[in-house]
């Protein structure tokens, strides 16, 4: 990501876990926020535009089925699809941002899921993104 910050400590550990092959984080509406150096940036905004609508999706599906709590409706914490040649996992890394990895197919996706879900209590706080027509505080 010429000309930005550089953001691959959000990535880092992850992108060293055998079997992933892509590492993406993403803001809550799709863009890209960083990537994997082995991502090609092209395949790394289809895949944060792929991963918000898919979020979007769930959340639908789990405020038409969810458990409302406290008056609040049900939230998507996170997504697992298993497609042919690997998997992609999804998990919210902050108020409005996601962390989302692609795999090999032969890989144990419960040490993935716990790996995301340390990487993404580290780096909880760095993670949030201010949502889009809002100013920083």
């Amino acid at each position: 990501m010429t000309g930005q910050k550089d953001l691959s400590w959000m990535i880092g550990e992850m992108s060293g876990v055998p079997g992933v092959r892509h590492v993406v984080v993403l803001s809550a509406d799709g863009l890209l926020i960083t990537c994997s150096p082995n991502t090609g940036r092209d395949d790394a905004e289809r895949l944060a535009a792929f991963c918000a609508s898919l979020h979007s999706i769930a959340s639908s599906v789990a405020k038409a089925h969810g458990e409302h709590q406290d008056g609040r409706a049900p939230f998507v914490r996170q997504q697992m699809v298993e497609f042919q040649g690997g998997f992609l996992f999804v998990q919210l890394a902050g108020d409005n941002s996601r962390l989302a990895v692609v795999t090999e197919p032969r890989i144990d996706p419960a040490r993935v899921g716990q790996e995301m879900a340390l990487q993404v209590r580290r780096i909880r706080e760095g993670l949030s993104v201010a949502a889009r027509g809002t100013a920083p505080e």
